[in-house]
């Protein structure tokens, strides 16, 4: 499908030349000290289409966790093409604003983090108060990042025992919840905010103002089954909100506080940054994640791309084959999975619209 890309830039060219032809609206966000694995600029850019003065607001956001940005700025391209689909949603009152490439960083240089090894969706923290410490992370830690990669066979032995013993179950959580005492591990949530959080909440501010309504919809890769869109509730524990957000996109929306989720309980989500910064807006969400490979061999993918970070000297071969690791974790290289995510993304774009 020739809405997706194989680079952050080619990807970025695509989304814009797709705004532009669809008569949208685009402002530009660059970052203001890194460039791409290529050399090229930086940016989140942002398209709003509809009316400047739109009362209901539908947010689409890309590349939060850099690597998975493949999946979701081709979604976007799809749905700027989608002709039927805008008229529909100009019809309906409402407006799309679609975030193209929350993490350009992680994106373009093939990692789920951002330029400050920060797993974005951990770092929405009031970092004003003390920070939790993970302690089942602090227990596996030290099995996750060997000194060599591939792992030996002791090191791995070792770490395959803790997961047979705890669970599979245990293990993605120890890993994958958020953890705030190592700077240069996995998933790390960041010490402060960073220029993507920061960046995020200018893009709420400046375009979510005054809207009646938010929805939005986050689309990510690397959790459930090969190439289902798996609809993750995203927003407080509260009965009534999850209940609400069912009601907009299907009973099948599962949430992270129940344990209905392919994900783990999870801190710092990126969703707080709406109620902190359009306290008065009415809100739901959803983060859509699209299955790739096992939960096991997506977390190999990333132990070995903290590995490379943690080892910059390493040989050209083994940087390959960590990267191909990460392609291959966070994408699903082919034309099914492709047309499976726009037609679940369009239709989840659809029921926002029959919402009204």
């Amino acid at each position: 499908m020739s809405q997706f890309s194989r680079s952050y830039a080619e990807a970025r060219q695509k989304f814009l030349t797709a705004a532009r032809g669809a008569g949208a609206t685009l402002a530009e966000f660059p970052h203001p000290t890194k460039r791409g694995s290529a050399g090229e600029d930086l940016a989140m850019d942002v398209a709003w289409t509809g009316a400047a003065d739109a009362r209901h607001c539908l947010m689409i956001t890309s590349g939060t966790h850099g690597a998975e940005g493949f999946c979701g700025a081709g979604a976007q391209v799809a749905i700027l093409e989608d002709a039927s689909l805008l008229a529909d949603c100009e019809a309906t009152g409402i407006s799309l604003l679609l975030v193209h490439a929350i993490n350009p960083y992680g994106f373009s240089h093939l990692r789920r983090v951002n330029e400050d090894n920060v797993d974005l969706n951990r770092n929405f923290m009031d970092f004003t108060q003390p920070l939790p410490y993970n302690t089942p992370y602090a227990e596996v830690s030290p099995l996750l990042l060997p000194p060599q990669w591939p792992p030996s066979d002791v090191d791995q032995a070792q770490l395959m025992k803790m997961v047979a013993e705890r669970g599979m179950q245990w293990y993605q959580a120890a890993v994958s919840g958020g953890q705030y005492q190592e700077p240069d591990g996995m998933f790390f949530g960041g010490d402060k905010a960073t220029w993507s959080n920061y960046t995020l909440r200018r893009v709420l501010a400046r375009f979510g103002a005054g809207r009646q309504t938010l929805r939005w919809i986050d689309i990510h890769t690397g959790l459930g089954p090969w190439g289902y869109g798996e609809s993750i509730y995203m927003g407080p524990d509260e009965t009534g909100q999850v209940a609400r957000t069912r009601k907009i996109w299907g009973s099948d929306v599962t949430s992270i506080y129940d344990g209905s989720s392919t994900s783990a309980n999870l801190t710092g989500l990126a969703w707080l940054a709406v109620p902190e910064t359009l306290p008065s807006v009415d809100y739901a969400g959803i983060a859509l994640e699209f299955g790739t490979l096992p939960v096991s061999e997506v977390l190999d993918a990333l132990r070995g791309d903290h590995w490379l970070h943690r080892h910059p000297e390493a040989d050209e071969n083994q940087r390959t084959l960590i990267k191909q690791a990460m392609w291959k974790a966070f994408y699903g290289d082919t034309d099914d999975w492709r047309e499976g995510v726009v037609a679940q993304v369009t239709d989840a774009v659809r029921k926002v619209l029959a919402e009204k």
